[in-house]
This record gives C-alpha cells, sequence and structure tokens, in this order.
C-alpha cells in the first residue's frame, strides 16, 4: 500500500514508478535505496541532487537508505574523501542510521560470484595485451572478434584466475571478462572485463587483494546483496542496464534490483566533472576542493550556502530524463530567498573614504536603532554608534555625478541609513594623486531616524559604519569561475582557457560594525546594500578577521555579460 508524506508530492517520473510498484506490492512493499559514491574526490552540486533524491524517496516512502563506498578502484580513493563525502550528507540534513557499506566489503563475495561466472562457462581468462582488447573490441558500427582466449577450459580459467589472486602476474598480463557477445550493438556487453590486477594499497583492506572488480560487476552484485529495490543512477549508465542485468541473471544473487536512470544535473559558468575538478585543485587555480568558487558542497558551505537552499534548488531543477543545463542564476536565487529569511542586516563598507561632520562635536556620540531583519520582527533591533567621523562607500561619493545619481556629491543632499540626513560641503584630495581623503558634511539634527521630525525627504539613502569603533575586515568577493557557459563545449580549446580572472577579488581595507569581531565561522549576514556574506571557515581568525560572498543581492551577471 502506498504510504507518501502528505507534505511531498512531487511526481516525477520515478516517484510515478515507484508508487506503481507499491500498488502491485513489488518487492514486498518495500522501497530500498543507496547512495554510492566512489571516494576519489569530493562531492558536487550534481551529487546533492543524487542525495537528495535517494534519501528523500527512502523518507518520503518510509523505506530506508544505504551510503555505501564504491571504492572498487585503490589508485584513486583516499580516507580524505570518504570522510568528506560523509560530512556533506550529514551537513544536507541526511543519515543513513546504521547502514554504511564499502563494495570492499564484499571483495570476497564478489571473487565469489567470479567464480560462479566462470564455472558455469561464462567468464573466462584473457590474456590479450590492452592494444589488443581495444582492437578486437571493433566500433559502434562494426562487431568485435572473439578472443583466442575466450575458449579456455573452466579448469584452466579457474587455475588462472585463482594465481590472478595469489600475486603471481603483473598487472596487465590477465583479465578475467565475462563471455557475453562480441557482436552486440550494445559495447558494453562485448565481453566486459569483470577484474583486473592492480598491486595497489586499499584504503580499507590493505594489501590483501591485488585483484579488484570492476565497477560494472561490483556495482549490481552489491546492490543485491544489501536487499536494494531501486538503483538510481545517472543517465550515462543507461546503457550499462542491460550489463547490470545479465550479471544479476547469471548470478545466485539474494534478489534482482531495478535500475533507472535520469539526468545527472548540470549547471552553468562552471564544471562537474571530478577529473576536471582535481585539474583545477592540482595546478593550484583554486586553494582546494573546498575553495568557495569551486561548485562541490564543501566548497558552497564555505562560502555561505545553505542546505535548505541547496535542497530547494535540486527540487526546483527537478527529475529529467533528458540532459539539460541549469542556470546557476537559479541556485543563486534559491540561496537569497532562503538568506533573506534568516539573516541578521548589517552595515559594512569595502571601499571606505572618511566622512568628517564639521558640525557635529569631536567629542560626542550616540546610539541609534538599526534593524536586524525586516524579514523577521523577532530578530529586533541592535545599537549602532554615529560619531563626527564615518565612513562610506567611495562610490556613493561622485564630485561630478550624472543625472539620476542619489548619492553623495558636492552641494547635495542623502540620507545616512537609520541616522541623519547630510550635506556635502568640500573635499581634501590628495595632492599627488587626486585621489579623494575626506569629504566633509554638516549633518541635519532634525532629521535623526526614527522621530517626528526625520519626515524630510531626500532621494538617496546610503549606509556608512563610525569611524571610531568599527573594526578592519578581509572581503573576499567571488564570482563565476569561468566565462562562459559551457567551458567543455569547444573540443578544440582547454576548458581551463575559460577561466574568469575575476573569479575573485580580495579587498583588506573594509570597515564592518564592531560587535562582528566575535561571529562565528560559517555565520552568515547580509551587507546592507552589497550582498550576502559569511565567516571564512579556514582562514578567517580573531586577529584577521575575514567574510566570503555568498551572492550578490541580485543576479548582475547577465547584463554584464551582454555589455561584454
Amino acid at each position: 500500500m502506498e504510504n507518501t508524506k502528505e507534505k511531498n508530492q512531487l511526481n516525477d517520473f520515478i516517484r510515478q514508478k515507484i508508487r506503481k510498484d507499491l500498488k502491485e506490492n513489488k518487492n514486498d512493499g518495500r522501497v530500498h535505496t543507496r547512495f554510492p559514491p566512489e571516494p576519489n574526490g569530493y562531492l558536487h552540486i550534481g551529487h546533492a541532487q543524487a542525495i537528495w533524491l535517494n534519501f528523500g524517496l527512502a523518507e518520503e516512502f518510509n523505506g530506508m537508505c544505504n551510503l555505501r563506498f564504491d571504492d572498487t578502484n585503490p589508485e584513486k580513493e583516499e580516507v580524505e574523501y570518504v570522510d568528506s563525502i560523509m560530512e556533506d550528507i550529514k551537513w544536507l540534513g541526511y543519515d543513513w542510521d546504521d547502514r554504511l557499506y564499502y563494495a570492499s566489503d564484499y571483495f570476497e563475495q564478489l571473487y565469489n560470484y567470479a567464480v560462479e561466472l566462470i564455472k558455469k562457462g561464462k567468464a573466462y581468462v584473457d590474456s590479450l595485451t590492452p592494444e589488443e582488447i581495444k582492437e578486437y573490441r571493433g566500433t559502434p558500427t562494426e562487431p568485435g572478434k572473439e578472443s583466442p582466449y575466450r575458449n579456455r577450459t573452466v579448469e584452466e580459467n579457474l587455475d588462472l584466475f585463482e594465481r590472478m589472486r595469489a600475486w603471481e602476474f603483473e598487472e596487465g598480463k590477465h583479465l578475467l571478462r565475462a563471455k557475453i557477445d562480441m557482436a552486440s550493438p550494445n559495447m558494453n556487453l562485448r565481453d566486459p572485463t569483470i577484474y583486473r590486477i592492480r598491486k595497489a594499497h586499499h584504503h580499507r583492506t590493505g594489501d590483501d587483494w591485488c585483484i579488484y572488480p570492476m565497477y560494472d560487476f561490483a556495482h549490481g552484485q552489491s546492490d543485491a546483496l544489501e536487499g536494494i529495490t531501486h538503483s538510481i543512477c545517472t543517465l550515462e549508465f543507461e546503457n550499462h542496464r542491460p550489463l547490470y542485468d545479465w550479471f544479476l541473471d547469471n548470478l545466485s544473487v539474494p534478489c534482482h534490483p531495478q535500475q533507472i536512470e535520469f539526468a545527472r544535473l548540470n549547471i552553468n559558468y562552471t564544471v562537474m566533472s571530478k577529473r576536471k575538478l582535481l585539474t583545477l585543485v592540482d595546478n593550484n587555480v583554486v586553494s582546494g576542493w573546498d575553495d568557495p568558487r569551486m561548485p562541490t558542497l564543501s566548497g558552497f558551505r564555505r562560502r555561505g550556502y545553505t542546505p535548505e537552499a541547496i535542497k530547494n534548488f535540486v527540487e526546483r531543477a527537478g527529475v529529467a530524463k533528458r540532459e539539460s543545463i541549469i542556470d546557476i542564476a537559479l541556485l543563486e536565487h534559491s540561496i537569497r530567498e532562503d538568506l533573506n529569511k534568516k539573516t541578521q542586516r548589517v552595515m559594512s563598507v569595502l571601499n571606505p573614504v572618511k566622512v568628517i561632520f564639521d558640525n557635529y562635536p569631536e567629542d560626542q556620540s550616540e546610539e541609534l536603532d538599526a534593524v536586524n531583519n525586516p524579514e523577521d520582527e523577532s530578530m529586533g533591533k541592535r545599537k549602532i554608534t554615529f560619531t563626527n567621523e564615518i565612513y562610506i562607500e567611495r562610490e556613493d561619493f561622485m564630485e561630478d555625478p550624472p543625472k539620476k545619481f542619489f548619492r553623495l556629491s558636492p552641494g547635495y543632499e542623502v540620507r545616512l541609513r537609520y541616522a541623519y540626513i547630510i550635506k556635502c560641503v568640500s573635499v581634501i584630495k590628495d595632492e599627488n594623486t587626486g585621489e579623494i581623503k575626506e569629504i566633509h558634511c554638516t549633518y541635519d539634527p532634525e532629521t535623526r531616524s526614527g522621530t517626528p521630525q526625520s519626515n524630510r525627504k531626500v532621494k538617496g539613502t546610503i549606509h556608512w559604519v563610525s569611524a571610531k569603533n568599527s573594526i578592519d575586515a578581509e572581503v573576499r568577493l567571488y564570482d563565476r569561475l569561468f566565462t562562459v557557459e559551457e567551458p567543455t563545449k569547444d573540443k578544440e580549446k582547454d576548458f581551463m582557457d575559460f577561466l574568469n580572472p575575476d573569479s575573485l577579488k580580495v579587498l583588506t581595507n573594509c570597515k564592518v560594525e564592531p560587535w562582528l569581531k566575535d561571529a562565528k565561522p560559517l555565520e552568515k549576514f547580509q551587507f546592507e546594500r552589497r550582498g550576502y556574506f559569511c565567516v571564512d571557515s579556514k582562514d578567517s581568525s580573531s586577529e584577521k578577521l575575514i567574510f566570503n560572498r555568498t551572492v550578490p543581492l541580485r543576479d548582475t551577471w547577465a547584463k554584464i555579460a551582454k555589455k561584454q
């Protein structure tokens, strides 16, 4: 009997399939999924969709979801990746309870399954060289040729396979292959490799093994051993499904899971290949897998993205049967939407210029009320200090402004956020560079915000901080990592050719409200008029406060791109 949660009535083709299975009491009414990452890199936003889907379906249909590491390639896998993957899944709000597995848990059973295929005459040890195997395989339009070793006896194959396990042969000397059909139009069925010799140390089994199962062989049997009902994977495995089924049909496995494919999540202005992401790391283009410009979950977390926003994004992106590219603006919209509701507003000045009030006493100061979040009154108000010297953004002042410049300029007035209306009376410049050093103003004491006399209107409002009690901070402005939407589309160029030289700008002379000195790593704020920022979790300290820009207040990238 179908048993779904009322709050979630998504109706993509996978959910339709599961509802049909439940109605027909297939798998005895069970729903059991798994998330099976290979620990050869950090998870990215595409994996977030798979996590949301597998764990979410189990939750929605009162089922279970396993976490299983498909650790069959020891040369590329590390404990660091295992740890980061578990951290990311928990950060997204999911838990595998006591169902943590590894393909390496099943190495002995998988070996026995391979022996079973040999005894049934459905697998053989091949001694062709890698070059010969490629030649014998054929092409998508031409059938392959059978290996001269294909008809070895069962006894010979068992002996060779046992000696492969016993470290007797060098890498590449032999392979164990399934005996299927070298003329099949599906290249995956042309006697695929089941086991290869790899004399590499495994992060869990050490040096117990020198032969390792191929992913296509290990995956389906691992699913069956865990009682998985719906093996959900991305679209590139669609052509592998007949092989997935062939192994399960020809082995004495406890059940036969159903493989269902969906289109992987792709977003523009980045790359989603672990190999390409590793290239960025290895070439020091980024500071690491958790660089805030990376599409990894650890990078997003460090940048200030929230798990709620990411899950909202993947739900909006949906589950499709055809590949497409999602605009990263949708992800950023989800981030803004979430942070707007929950972050405290603060004032900061990223490129400061000093303003001095000639008619405000030097030894005087006053406390003003500032709203913490207009979207949530329960967050209350805070006190900000007004003094005779403040900082404003350099771009909020122009000596010779164009029309409709509603900020500060000589002889014109502007309101300071939560404070007074001020008027520029003079400017002091550096004699050598001509750069503005100080802006002298007067303030109107009758226009304090929140008082009955404050209703005099001016066209512009700007933010500010006190020059006498603000604190220094470094601000890192992150932008798109690439300058084109699809960096890998042009096959004649390297994707690295499209790196955005302005993907990171570091501002070292920023000023922020003084109480932010106690902000915790990853604590998030809206800098008024500037965007959403969070405290960097890696480099920020009590000696040096560092903020990462999560997203601007609005998406201006499309406009910039058109101008370029």
